[in-house]
This record gives structure tokens, sequence and C-alpha cells, in this order.
């Protein structure tokens, strides 16, 4: 089990079968999704359509799932996914794709302005 989503690096949660699953939208795990659903840019156009089906959503919470239990398979934590509703998703996918469009970059320096 990981520790707390830490808000400041992006991280957000879920709570599935007692367990707090943490999400955290990494370089690795996006590439990942864009593997699977192909362009994120277009993923976030569908959600601000309405049009994201709910099997993106599972397939983009799998990929950043900080530290998965080896025994949750993807096949229960999409039925997992589906029994907390989008009441119980929404505000986590909200964090999620806030991340993906707006970056986070806590801890870089940034130069000074000249």
């Amino acid at each position: 089990m990981s520790d707390p989503a830490n808000i400041v690096r992006g991280e957000t949660s879920l709570k599935i079968g007692g367990y707090e699953i943490v999400l955290r939208p990494s370089f690795g795990g996006l590439v990942a999704v864009e593997e699977e659903l192909g362009s994120l840019l277009a993923l976030v156009g569908r959600a601000a359509d309405g049009q994201l089906k709910l099997s993106e959503i599972t397939t983009l919470f799998w990929y950043l799932v900080k530290d998965r239990p080896e025994h949750l398979t993807r096949k229960q934590f999409d039925e997992a996914i589906v029994s907390l509703g989008l009441s119980g998703t929404t505000p986590a996918l909200k964090t999620v794709l806030k991340q993906i469009l707006q970056g986070h970059a806590a801890g870089v320096s940034q130069p000074p302005d000249a």
C-alpha cells in the first residue's frame, strides 16, 4: 500500500476494496496511456466534450496507479471503478486531466526573468 496522495506532486486517490489507490500522472504512465488510447490532448478534448468513455477512464487510471497491489488485476480494477460510479471517480478524473493540461513544475528550478 502506498502513502497518501501528495497533492503537491499532482497525485489524487480513489478508495478501492478498502485500499487507498494513489494515482500519479507520471511520464511513464502517461506514455502508456497514449500507447493504448492515443493522444492525450485528444483524450482531454473528449472529456471536455463529455465524450470520454468508461473504458478510457479505467485505462487512464490503471496506468497512473502509483503502487498497484500485486493481487489487483486489470479486470478487478475496472470493476472497482465501475462500482464507484461517476460521482466517485469524477474528482480524481478532474485532477488527472488538470495535471495532463497544466503539468507540474514543483522542485524544478525556473530561470529568472531576464
